[in-house]
C-alpha cells in the first residue's frame, strides 16, 4: 500500500481537495444556518472577559484606533 506524503508546501492540492470536499458536505448537510447562530451567542461570563481584556489592552494603547469604531450589531458586507 504505497502512499504520496510528500510534502507539498504551498498549494497543497490534496489539502485544498479535502477541504472543499469536507466544506461541500456540510454546506449539504443544512446545518450552516443553526451554526452560526451557535457561533454568535456569547453567554454572560464570555462576554464580561471579552470586555476586561479590551479594557486592559485599551490601557496600553497611546489613543483609539478610529477604525475601531463599528457597529457589530449589523453583518459586515463581504
Amino acid at each position: 500500500m504505497a502512499t504520496n506524503d510528500k510534502n507539498q508546501g504551498e498549494g497543497n492540492r490534496e489539502a485544498a481537495r479535502q477541504y472543499n470536499e469536507a466544506t461541500r458536505k456540510f454546506v449539504e448537510s443544512g446545518k450552516v444556518e443553526e451554526k452560526a447562530r451557535e457561533a454568535k451567542e456569547v453567554d454572560a461570563t464570555e462576554q464580561a472577559e471579552l470586555e476586561k481584556a479590551e479594557e486592559a489592552g485599551k490601557k496600553h494603547a497611546k489613543e483609539e484606533d478610529p477604525e475601531v469604531h463599528r457597529d457589530y450589531t449589523k453583518p459586515d458586507k463581504l
